[in-house]
């Protein structure tokens, strides 16, 4: 069913929210860009990454997990970076004021939604940030598996091996899902040969 209304007005906004979403298109993750990498991933193609990853979940071996869920999760986990940035640790904001900054941006862009839509979508992104549905852990691991696997990509196309360990040190220990558990053992395996 269409969750949509029509009114000039309602697409003015629904345009709005659809600039907000192209802005992730060109907004460059910060920590690559700290890291002097070459041409840097983009917010969305992070996001897309990580929606094409969590589609992997939620078979007969996961009943407990929604794919579609953490297919949306994935989606609109940085939405909020369309208005206020991608924030890391390195820019000098505490975790409570990233917070609030992208807590109020996405309140912002629930109002250039539908009600049910928006509602939604703040939902989705305070059940990411607060890890509480399995969905939400699973795409919190592969919102860190992703960053792994693109500095291990990096290290190889810029022929920077071992140089982007950082990353890596940062979520050692951190996996919670035995799947994911297995594709970073794997992926270390395949940055050791290198």
């Amino acid at each position: 069913a269409w969750r949509m209304a029509t009114g000039s007005g309602s697409i003015k906004n629904l345009f709005s929210f659809f600039q907000l979403c192209g802005r992730l298109k060109h907004l460059k993750r910060t920590g690559w860009i700290h890291h002097n990498v070459q041409d840097p991933e983009t917010v969305s193609g992070h996001m897309y990454r990580m929606a094409m990853m969590a589609f992997l979940f939620g078979g007969s071996s996961d009943t407990d997990i929604s794919s579609e869920r953490c297919i949306k999760i994935a989606l609109v986990h940085d939405l909020a970076e369309s208005i206020v940035g991608d924030l890391t640790p390195s820019c000098g904001v505490s975790k409570e004021e990233k917070f609030a900054r992208e807590k109020a941006a996405m309140e912002h862009i629930k109002t250039l939604l539908p009600d049910e839509v928006g509602k939604e979508m703040v939902e989705l992104w305070l059940e990411y940030e607060h890890g509480t549905s399995p969905e939400a852990v699973v795409v919190k691991d592969l919102d860190k598996f992703d960053m792994i696997f693109q500095a291990f990509e990096y290290e190889q196309a810029e022929n920077r091996s071992g140089e982007l360990q950082q990353f890596f040190d940062s979520t050692k220990g951190k996996f919670q899902h035995p799947e994911v558990q297995k594709w970073v053992k794997e992926l270390e395996t395949e940055r050791s040969k290198t």
